[in-house]
């Protein structure tokens, strides 16, 4: 078993009042890590921490600063064998899903390096004589990041590596699923040159994490809040943030639809739905959860699709040897297993899987999905995945459009004229077409609408997102004033 300590000002502590939390391996039950739970004054600490770090490290020059985050994403990519471990152990991912979250964070971090001299203003025209007006965009002070467990580095990264490379200070909350994972970034960026304060993470016990957010949010020092997880969650922390008027970027759930017209591919639509249904178990934010067919080629993408499921089973991870891991716990077979019964009894068809060994769940296709079901509108987060048949392009955007979710997307349909109206008819902060609902590139923007959040990481459209935007003038000649 790790322990896992608190990077507070750029050395190990403990919790100030010695208490620690455990995290169980989710397949056996036996403890994973061992991390110090932070106390209130813990994070006060942290965020302080940051706040005495910020005004040398905003002074820092952009290229210093892209040398630090380039030199955190070899590290990151030299030390992947250590985040499988913690990740395998820890989450029950799998041994590749684990390896592609070190490739993909260590190219976030070589895109936040190209953003530091990128971050932009404009000399704006003014109508005063003599006057040079300037849009200028400033480093904002400490920026707090929450991560989720599921996709632990790339979204751990993401909550720190572009306000880095804006010039601020951060604080990471460690998800309590997963306190080693998230604790191994911070040691790489401490190594890369980013300690003394300038990046500090700390972990909570589940039942302080709502307190200790909240202390986080309030801090004076704290100017921006992102938080990526559920959109139960993602409320209650949108709430503190208006309470003290700090801006929050939010990435919350989603219950993404891929749209299979009547010219579709069916067999490039089919691999597409496999890959975003069951990667990660479906424990992706942008996983397939909804396939919307025509029933021209429904029952073709049924058979098809179920055929390919039947090889996706789940095994432990840390064997290696089957293409899905575990469930991150008990409670997520629990609610899936209530989601495909409730279908099942209303008159769904389950055409693969549908059964678990412990956390071990195999890939499952419910057919016939109508929305008196559950999982027609519930965020399932799991290895399940619901066929919707509709007749028509108009009835398959409503049926896509008909949740409160709004992050990803997919249309697959040979006449891409045609696939690309639907596209803009969907209500999704991401669409693409004939590819996977599942895709990311650190120079993207990458956000959601509706219920799956506001505001949006990656590249030049993250620096809008942690900086400030001023306006400062010079004035080269006196002044006609009235009084």
């Amino acid at each position: 078993m790790f322990h896992v300590p608190l990077l507070i000002a750029g050395q190990d502590r403990p919790a100030s009042n010695g208490a620690v939390f455990q995290r169980l391996n989710p397949v056996t039950d036996e403890p994973a890590t061992s991390a110090d739970a932070a106390t209130i004054t813990d994070a006060s600490a942290a965020a302080a921490a940051a706040a005495a770090a910020f005004p040398a490290w905003s002074a820092q020059a952009p290229g210093e600063r892209r040398r630090m985050l380039l030199d955190a994403a070899e590290l990151l990519e030299e030390r992947s064998d250590r985040f499988i471990t913690a990740m395998t152990e820890e989450t029950g991912a799998t041994e590749d899903w684990a390896r592609f979250n070190v490739r993909l964070a260590a190219d976030i971090l070589r895109d936040a390096g190209a953003m530091t001299t990128q971050i932009a203003g404009q000399i704006i025209p003014s109508d005063k004589p003599g006057m040079t007006a300037m849009a200028v965009r400033q480093p904002v002070g400490v920026v707090l990041g929450i991560a989720p467990w599921n996709a632990p580095v790339i979204l751990g990264v993401r909550a720190v590596a572009m306000p880095l490379a804006c010039g601020n200070t951060v604080v990471l909350k460690a998800s309590e699923v997963c306190p080693l994972t998230h604790r191994l970034i911070g040691d790489v960026l401490c190594e890369a040159g980013m300690g003394h304060g300038i990046v500090n993470i700390i972990s909570s016990a589940p039942a302080d994490a709502e307190r200790i957010t909240e202390t986080l949010v309030a801090h004076p020092a704290v100017r921006r809040v992102n938080f990526t997880g559920s959109t139960r969650v993602g409320r209650t922390v949108a709430q503190m943030a208006a309470r003290h008027l700090k801006p929050a970027l939010l990435e919350l759930g989603s219950k993404a639809p891929l749209l299979i017209l009547d010219d579709a591919d069916v067999d490039e639509a089919v691999r597409a739905a496999a890959f975003g249904a069951f990667m990660n178990q479906g424990q992706i934010c942008m996983a397939t959860e909804r396939i919307i067919v025509d029933e021209a080629v429904a029952s073709a993408v049924a058979e098809k699709l179920a055929r390919k499921a039947a090889m996706l089973v789940a095994g432990d991870p840390r064997k290696g040897a089957t293409p899905l891991g575990s469930l991150v716990g008990r409670e997520a077979v629990a609610r899936i297993d209530g989601l495909v019964k409730d279908a099942v009894s209303k008159g769904a068809r389950l055409l693969c899987g549908g059964h678990a060994n412990g956390t071990l769940m195999d890939a499952t296709i419910l057919d016939y999905v109508t929305p008196s079901m559950r999982i027609y509108s519930e965020e399932s987060f799991g290895p399940v995945v619901a066929i919707v048949r509709v007749r028509g392009v108009d009835e398959a955007v409503r049926v896509a459009n008909d949740t409160e979710y709004g992050l990803s997307s997919a249309v697959f349909g040979r006449d891409v004229k045609r696939a690309l109206d639907v596209a803009r008819r969907i209500e999704s902060g991401i669409c693409h077409i004939n590819g996977p609902t599942i895709h990311d590139e650190p120079q993207m923007p990458f956000g959601g609408i509706k219920a799956s959040g506001y505001g949006r990481f990656g590249g030049v459209a993250a620096i809008h997102e942690f900086t400030e935007l001023r306006w400062i003038t010079i004035s080269s000649q006196p002044g006609d004033y009235p009084l």
